[in-house]
């Protein structure tokens, strides 16, 4: 039953990535719009793609079950993807119009609407087949049940980027040289397709009811979140990982005895809210130290792909290389690295750390963020390689010198958002599972939005005087994507280290499991 969801996530990544890792190019060679303005259509979109599952993911936990979500969400993805496809080839015959434009930008709304309620319940709805309800010390059974969910996690990473490959790699090239209409119509008919065995397994899955009372919940929940953050800030409370597990356990009373359990319902009821507004507090620093990782998370689909654009792409007489292709590197370098996860790489870090795991979720994620910043080193040296040779001669640099920090961001990704995964499926409690998967999605939204705005700042405080020249110039050999690269590097490690420090005074909610980063 599990290959039934690795094979529908792989199908969704392969339509979304067959549409948005080429969009920049789209955006500037179709739609006419500068680097910067394309750069920016992108990240916005991105963002709001990934923030929606915060609204999808309150839904399906408060109101509906995550199943139907899934397969209401489905129908209006595939629209926005039917949309999307129409717009490609009516646009010769009204190109850059204005009621053009608007149609483009309300398909990308549909589908990150219908992202917005897919994605974080089809992976919840996933780990629900391999989990059990307690929240009570863990059994060898749950013990084994809780090895298997971390495998289900690394295994679904590795389902959604083979997904990835193909969109990138394939249909880059379909793009580039077949055109707009039949690149945008293959993902819509793979999408489509996807729904299909995914409704028929329905008698076979295991089902969760939502708990219910969604818009008093969400209310309570805000009033425990500010007066929660009130006494935090006065100092009378501290975010204690066991007081927040004890909140929890009261979820499930110990005694059926209808009298008591009428009696203790409403203060139970608020002690229920009060714990999961102490959740997501004490997970939002961690959140926040992840969004520098999620603005470099950008670059390849944005600035990496413009970059490979001026680069020499042919390979013999005829045959050019799409520039977005080369995204393929990271899914190729993802691919590779997770199946000798477990058989190589923990056996090696086990005898490093001295640790029966290697390592805990939180140095996963931590180690991920460095080799983030590695990659944006190499990034900065390869654009300013680029910019001596196109500036001094004719000649133009090999495209393949940006395989490097395309792998190293491949590698960062196994560590990182597999980290990310498990980290905020196992930090909530059962009620916010869909949760916890929408903050990990949502560090990717909130991170496109900044990637966005720091492009605007930049380029408003790197302009000259005609507001024609900056660090994100049209043309690319007056432009100073080094200098960019750089700046990335240095707010990533600050990122880093403030990271270490919060999660060395950090306690997993999970007592079986040390988290803290040693």
């Amino acid at each position: 039953m599990m290959y039934i969801y690795l094979v529908v996530a792989g199908v969704e990544r392969f339509a979304f990535k067959g549409v948005a890792s080429n969009l920049v190019t789209y955006l500037t060679d179709v739609v006419k719009l500068s680097n910067s303005s394309a750069a920016k259509t992108v990240n916005s979109w991105c963002g709001v793609t990934f923030m929606l599952p915060l609204l999808g993911a309150f839904l399906a936990d408060s109101f509906f079950d995550r199943h139907s979500t899934i397969l209401a969400s489905s129908v209006l993805y595939v629209f926005g993807l039917v949309a999307l496809t129409s717009t490609a080839f009516v646009w010769e015959s009204i190109p850059s119009s204005n009621a053009s434009c608007s149609f483009l930008l309300l398909s990308l709304f549909m589908i990150s609407l219908g992202q917005g309620g897919y994605n974080p319940c089809l992976q919840a709805f996933g780990a629900d087949q391999l989990d059990n309800d307690e929240e009570l010390p863990l059994s060898k059974e749950d013990q084994i049940s809780d090895a298997k969910k971390s495998s289900f996690f690394k295994w679904w990473y590795f389902g959604i980027c083979t997904g990835s490959l193909l969109g990138v790699s394939c249909m880059a090239y379909l793009q580039d040289i077949f055109g707009w209409g039949l690149g945008f119509a293959i993902p819509t008919i793979a999408m489509a397709t996807s729904v299909l065995p995914f409704s028929c397994g329905n008698q076979c899955y295991t089902h969760k009811d939502p708990k219910g009372g969604g818009k008093k919940r969400m209310q309570d929940l805000i009033k425990a979140i500010k007066a929660t953050a009130s006494k935090m800030i006065n100092g009378k409370i501290k975010l204690s990982a066991k007081e927040v597990v004890e909140l929890e356990l009261e979820e499930k009373p110990l005694c059926n005895q209808k009298f008591e359990y009428t009696k203790s319902m409403t203060e139970d009821s608020n002690h229920i809210v009060a714990s999961d507004a102490k959740v997501i507090l004490r997970l939002l620093p961690i959140w926040a130290m992840m969004l520098m990782f999620a603005i470099i998370f950008q670059q390849p689909a944005t600035f990496f792909t413009k970059q490979g654009m001026t680069m020499k792409r042919n390979i013999g007489k005829e045959f050019l290389i799409p520039p977005a292709s080369l995204q393929s590197a990271i899914n190729i370098s993802i691919i590779l690295l997770m199946p000798l996860y477990d058989k190589i790489v923990i056996p090696i870090l086990r005898i490093i750390t001295r640790d029966d795991k290697g390592i805990n979720v939180m140095q996963r994620m931590g180690i991920g963020m460095f080799l983030s910043i590695i990659a944006m080193v190499i990034a900065a040296f390869v654009e300013t390689k680029r910019l001596e040779i196109s500036r001094r001669s004719d000649l133009s640099l090999s495209i393949f010198w940006l395989l490097p920090q395309y792998i190293i961001l491949g590698i960062s990704d196994v560590f990182t958002v597999v980290g990310m995964q498990e980290f905020f499926y196992t930090e909530v409690p059962n009620n916010m599972k869909t949760m916890g998967m929408a903050l990990h999605l949502s560090v990717f939204g909130v991170g496109s939005f900044l990637s966005a705005l720091l492009i605007s700042v930049i380029e408003f405080l790197t302009s000259d005087k005609d507001g024609k020249h900056s660090w994100f110039s049209d043309d690319m050999n007056e432009a100073h994507l080094d200098l960019y690269y750089w700046f990335l590097g240095l707010l990533s490690a600050i990122s880093l280290m403030l990271f270490v420090h919060l999660c060395k005074n950090y306690i997993s909610r999970n007592s079986g499991l040390n988290q803290n980063c040693k």
